[in-house]
Order: C-alpha cells, then sequence, then structure tokens
C-alpha cells in the first residue's frame, strides 16, 4: 500500500489558514498555492538519490552532494493544478512539465478528459502529479492512468487538501502512488466538495468564482 504524508509543517499549516478564508483575494490565494507547493515539494522529493562530488571551496577541498542525475516530471491536472507549478520548479528548475486535462461532468461527477501533453520521455523520468484538491479521487486515478501506459520510473501525487474518500479510493486504484497533502478534512459534501476545505481551487486561482 502507498504511504501518504500529511505534512504538519507550522508554516504550510499558517499558509493553508489563510487560503481556506473566503475572504482572501485571488492575487493572494494564487501565491499561497505556490507557496505551499514549494514547501511541500521539499516533502515530495526527500528521498531523491544524491552523489558525492569534490569542489573547491574558497578555503580549501571538501566533499559535497549533488543530485544523482535523476530525471523529474511534474505534471499538473488542469486546470487549478498550474497553481501549483512555478512553486515547485522553483526548487527544480530543470524538471520537465506536462499537462492533464480533465473535467468533472455536472451529472454523473465523473472526470472527463479532454487534453493530455507529457514528456516525450516521460518513460526515464520520475512523476509527481499535481491538484490542490484530492475530492473523489476521480481526476487523479485518471490522470494516473493515463501517466502510467507511457510507464514512467515512478509517480508520486502533491495535493493540498484530501478528503479521506478521495484519499481511500486514490491508494485502492494505485497502491504503489505515494500521495502528499497539507491536510486531510473531514469529508464531501453532497455536491462532492471537501468539508471545511476552501471551495473551488480553480475558480480561486483564476477569479472565476
Amino acid at each position: 500500500m502507498s504511504t501518504v504524508t500529511i505534512t504538519n509543517h507550522p508554516l504550510i499549516q499558517h499558509k493553508l489558514s489563510i487560503l481556506r478564508d473566503k475572504n482572501t483575494s485571488s492575487k493572494d490565494f494564487r501565491s499561497l498555492v505556490s507557496e505551499i507547493a514549494t514547501l511541500e515539494c521539499y516533502e515530495a522529493t526527500r528521498d531523491l538519490p544524491v552523489q558525492e562530488v569534490e569542489i573547491e571551496t574558497p578555503i580549501c577541498k571538501c566533499v559535497a552532494h549533488n543530485l544523482e542525475g535523476k530525471k523529474l516530471a511534474f505534471v499538473p491536472i488542469l486546470r487549478a493544478g498550474l497553481g501549483m507549478v512555478d512553486g515547485v520548479l522553483s526548487l527544480v528548475p530543470s524538471a520537465r512539465v506536462g499537462h492533464i486535462g480533465l473535467y468533472r461532468d455536472p451529472e454523473t461527477l465523473k472526470p472527463v478528459e479532454y487534453y493530455c501533453k507529457l514528456p516525450v520521455d516521460i518513460s526515464e523520468r520520475d512523476v509527481i502529479v499535481l491538484d490542490p484538491m484530492l475530492a473523489t479521487g476521480g481526476s487523479a486515478i485518471d490522470a494516473i492512468s493515463l501517466i502510467k501506459e507511457r510507464n514512467p520510473k515512478s509517480i508520486k501525487f502533491m495535493g493540498i487538501i484530501a478528503a479521506p474518500e478521495g484519499l481511500a479510493a486514490l491508494q485502492k486504484a494505485h497502491p504503489d502512488v505515494d500521495i502528499y497533502c497539507a491536510a486531510l478534512d473531514e469529508k464531501l459534501n453532497e455536491h462532492c466538495y471537501i468539508v471545511p476545505g476552501l471551495g473551488d481551487a480553480g475558480d480561486r486561482i483564476f477569479g472565476t468564482k
């Protein structure tokens, strides 16, 4: 079974409380999503392998550590996942970025794919899927299934807020995918929104609410 990491760092929790506030502006909301993604990315990349290299400081030679050539790709689920991209690229600027477009059918509440563009060398990369909200889990499950068709080296999911229902569904569908979130909320309501959540992340990021 996959591991689930709920990042309870005080800085993340502080930013998350402002993110949830209905009075937070779209401008501030976008900044906070990016900042939280940056902080979470530290945890999600904790297992990246390093190699020893010899360098020379202004004082003397020493042994330091570089990343051991591990290739990363970030794949945001459109459109809310776009809000997390700048934050993670600030840590790993050499990573490639793919995009998967899914929307929720208002009647069936199931995800519908409308776009998928991934790096051509995805099979050589470790992938981190980005989506602020893990509600029913449908979008994450479908996005990861699409990525698995291209045989990447590994896949992780990184969100901000998860519902227990979505977490359970994602673990059941993809038990090999580790999950990173900043908060695990109470439940889904009758409209499949996370409670207490923060509303529609895409609308709040792009000011379309």
